[in-house]
């Protein structure tokens, strides 16, 4: 079946799409038109816990309780019929989820083991230094595919902790998934795993690239997890084809469990997507923006390339309490400290590397609150209607004035910060440093919050063009970056990006919605084989749907009684008023309707539309594949969808090199990386010493 008869079906029927980002600090939910236009949009905080230093938890039953709630609400706000709506796709934080392999509840991550509720070890926790040094120091060939290093922040350190610290019997009945399966799984009834999840964080190599078959048992023997290569891996996703299934972004897992349908107000003619870690969404929901001014390089490559190789080189910065820096290439290019080369996880046979800094949102915010001025920029940035940063790029434009500066960036020349509070991500790759700043004075008014805060921005900038470098260096040849978060309204961080790398800043039309955007992308991607299966179905002639034939010859019967829906009445904070607001100069629609709340019960015993009462017969339908046979791959579809969804973004183009600031700069880039090799060497030569006392005092 060819891809006009499934535009034709788009353009005589309404169809919809809904998206799923789960972050650190909240879960949201969004419904696009065919067009990429956000019709509704919903946000809902979830909580985590610190119980312990460096020990960081969520709990899987409030983060789908907020999905569910998400969903509803978008769909509300859209005034869209739920039955149009025939895709969704979600994206998550890269956080490990425990569940009872026989029960599917949710099993305790620690450190007392009490709470099954809270069965999430978030992506920020740090407690498994010791285990990812041990997983390091096996010097496995799955390591150079990470950059040479596993991070403190990825699924295995976790999992050998847990092994180390948690209950033996009850880690023999643990499963694990990276958050974003979980969901997908709880959606379908599937165990379908992502490449994006698997390879990205768990040492899994797709078949081809070495003698392996994902997993390796070598491997996880030689870092004490052979459990999980019991039964062929079953605990972990299984092996491809044997007892596990991994689709790459752009694939299709199946259709919503009757189950997932009711609780999400959708339909089970509504089709999953494979999922992605959130920082991949972001990378799908921002690369194939066009934009409001000509990028010479980007012409030349589109002119010259053709379906997903035209994302090659576009660097995707998603940036929220971490920042993550994506790209894709055609070929495995390795960067040291970056992590990947991933095949697979956008694109069949596609490449891709992450950077990434382990502190942007989360170091302002840092910066900003541990000053003592802090109180007097909350009253002042009040009384004046503007942002905390608004207020302080005002303030630094006055300073420049006042003090007589040439610019606002020579305004901190000799105040040299290094951030790293909380660790090198990209491209160290060094848990163990820490910031240092240079040229602090015992002024602690806001002028000098103000410039602390540039310092920090610059920061921001430098180590950004650090990561790009080593990308470059490697053969990475990176011509735009395009930005998403609410980052992107800060225009001093940009204008320093633009200036710090030397490269275009794209700055996308959702700036706030840009990564659950991507995800509503993926949707797209999955409603394309729910319709298909509906032309099928329909029009026998064209080939016969197997999903659809054995369909039918299921009887229709009342449904099983089902667990109540985690809908709840709304507490929660929500985006939409202000993006709404954003976005309302530009006239993008964004209709506001209530969500009828009293009704609620009746709507959802019309959201399935087809129902079946045994588990057998819900394993018959997941048994028998969805997917039509068609010329066009997932690649090709996915980068489709995405260049058709995406709007014009506006750019910031950097300085000449000419220009002071740009000189500044680069000499502040020299003294930057001076900050990091005297941190490294003042290191060595302390542990150098603590282990001469340790040898003396032994004796």
């Amino acid at each position: 079946m060819s891809v006009s008869h499934i535009a034709e079906y788009k353009s005589t029927h309404d169809v919809y799409y809904a998206g799923v980002d789960v972050g650190t600090g909240s879960a949201r939910a969004v419904v696009i038109d065919n067009s990429g236009n956000i019709l509704g949009l919903s946000e809902r905080p979830i909580t985590r816990n610190e119980l312990r230093e460096n020990h960081i938890t969520q709990s899987s039953t409030e983060i789908w309780d907020a999905i569910c709630y998400c969903v509803k609400t978008a769909i509300a706000q859209s005034g869209v019929n739920n039955n149009k709506i025939l895709g969704i796709g979600f994206d998550a934080t890269c956080s490990l989820v425990a569940i009872d392999k026989d029960s599917n509840e949710p099993m305790a991550v620690g450190p007392d083991f009490e709470n099954n509720y809270e069965n999430i070890i978030l992506w920020m926790d740090h407690r498994a230094e010791l285990e990812t040094n041990e997983i390091n120091n096996s010097n496995d060939e799955s390591l150079k595919f990470v950059g040479g290093k596993m991070s403190i922040e990825m699924e295995l350190p976790k999992i050998k902790w847990l092994k180390n610290h948690m209950p033996k019997n009850k880690f023999n009945s643990t499963k694990f998934y990276d958050l974003v399966d979980f969901l997908t799984m709880k959606a379908t009834g599937n165990e379908t795993r992502s490449f994006c999840s698997v390879v990205c964080k768990q040492g899994y190599i797709p078949q081809g690239i070495t003698n392996r078959n994902g997993w390796s048992f070598d491997f996880f023997q030689k870092i004490g997890l052979e459990e999980l290569a019991e039964n062929n891996f079953e605990r972990i996703g299984g092996l491809d084809g044997i007892n596990g299934k991994y689709l790459t972004a752009g694939e299709t897992i199946g259709p919503l469990s009757n189950f997932a349908a009711k609780s999400l107000g959708l339909t089970t003619d509504c089709y999953v997507g494979s999922g992605v870690i959130d920082a991949y969404s972001g990378w799908i929901g921002t690369v194939a923006s066009s934009t409001n001014l000509p990028i010479p390089k980007l012409i030349q490559q589109d002119n010259n390339k053709h379906g997903l190789s035209k994302a090659c080189g576009r660097l995707a910065a998603v940036a929220g309490t971490s920042t993550c820096h994506i790209c894709i290439e055609e070929k495995a290019i390795f960067v040291p400290g970056v992590w990947g080369p991933y095949k697979d996880v956008i694109g069949k046979n596609y490449w891709a590397a992450e950077g990434g800094q382990s502190m942007t949102g989360a170091l302002l915010a840092h910066v900003l609150s541990t000053h003592p001025a802090y109180a007097e920029l909350g009253v002042l940035s009040e009384s004046s209607n503007l942002s905390k940063f608004e207020y302080l790029n005002s303030r630094l434009e006055n300073l420049k004035i006042t003090k007589n500066e040439r610019s606002v960036v020579s305004l901190a020349k000799n105040l040299f910060f290094y951030g790293d509070f909380h660790g090198n991500r990209s491209p160290i790759a060094d848990p163990n440093m820490r910031a240092s700043i240079i040229g602090h004075s015992m002024d602690v008014s806001l002028d000098s919050l103000a410039i602390e805060y540039l310092a920090a921005c610059e920061f921001i900038g430098q180590q950004t063009r650090q990561i790009v470098e080593r990308m470059e260096k490697s053969g990475h040849s990176i011509k735009a970056i395009f930005m998403s978060g609410g980052q992107c309204r800060n225009g001093l961080l940009m204008r320093l990006l633009a200036d710090c790398t030397g490269l275009p800043i794209i700055i996308p039309r959702y700036i706030d919605a840009s990564v659950v955007f991507g995800t509503a992308m993926l949707g797209a991607a999955a409603a394309e084989d729910s319709i298909r299966d509906k032309i099928c179905l329909e029009n026998p002639n064209l080939g016969i749907c197997s999903f659809k034939k054995a369909l039918k010859n299921i009887q229709q019967l009342k449904e099983d009684s089902l667990p109540p829906s985690p809908y709840t009445a709304p507490t929660a904070t929500t985006s939409v008023t202000s993006i709404s607001a954003m976005n309302n100069k530009d006239g993008f629609p964004f209709p506001m309707t209530k969500l009828n709340e009293e009704n609620d019960d009746e709507e959802e015993e019309e959201t399935i539309t087809f129902k079946s009462s045994t588990n057998n017969q819900q394993n018959a339908l997941r048994s028998v594949s969805p997917l039509p046979t068609t010329s066009e791959s997932s690649s090709e579809k996915l980068w489709r969808i995405m260049t058709k969804l995406s709007s014009t973004g506006n750019v910031i183009f950097p300085s000449d090199a000419s220009h002071p600031d740009r000189k500044l700069l680069n000499t502040k880039y020299s003294i930057f990386l001076d900050q990091i090799a005297t941190q490294i060497k003042y290191r060595s030569l302390v542990a150098a010493t603590e282990e001469a006392i340790a040898k003396y005092l032994a004796i």
